[in-house]
């Protein structure tokens, strides 16, 4: 099973991002999937996921700027990050969990200057 997270880069403040976790060995339709991040010195923090029946939540400090989606068609998980501020820039990771099964992606680098 692999996840294998893209879409990173380096944006200016205000500006847009779309990231991309793709997984292969797994049929993603049964797993709550989830985008996390980690900055420099920090936790991990739990971004935005996306249940199974397409039940959607974000940390408060997102809401209103990223936008989590998945096409399990594609077995695909998005997160669309507008209004990108500094405090964003950290490493982000996609996840997939059912039951006790759990798998993640290596992370992408989202840096945002100001």
């Amino acid at each position: 099973v692999q996840l294998q997270a893209s879409g990173g880069g380096m944006v200016e403040a205000g500006g847009s991002l779309r990231l991309s976790c793709a997984a292969s060995g797994i049929s993603i339709n049964d797993y709550t999937m989830r985008w996390h991040r980690q900055a420099p010195g920090k936790q991990r923090e739990l971004v935005a996921s996306i249940t199974k029946e397409n039940i959607l939540s974000y940390t408060d400090s997102v809401k209103g700027r990223f936008t989590i989606s998945r096409d399990n068609a594609k077995r695909s998980v998005y997160l669309q990050m507008n209004s990108l501020k500094p405090e964003d820039t950290a490493l982000y990771t996609c996840q997939a969990q059912r039951l006790f099964y759990q798998y993640w992606g290596k992370g992408t680098q989202v840096t945002v200057s100001s």
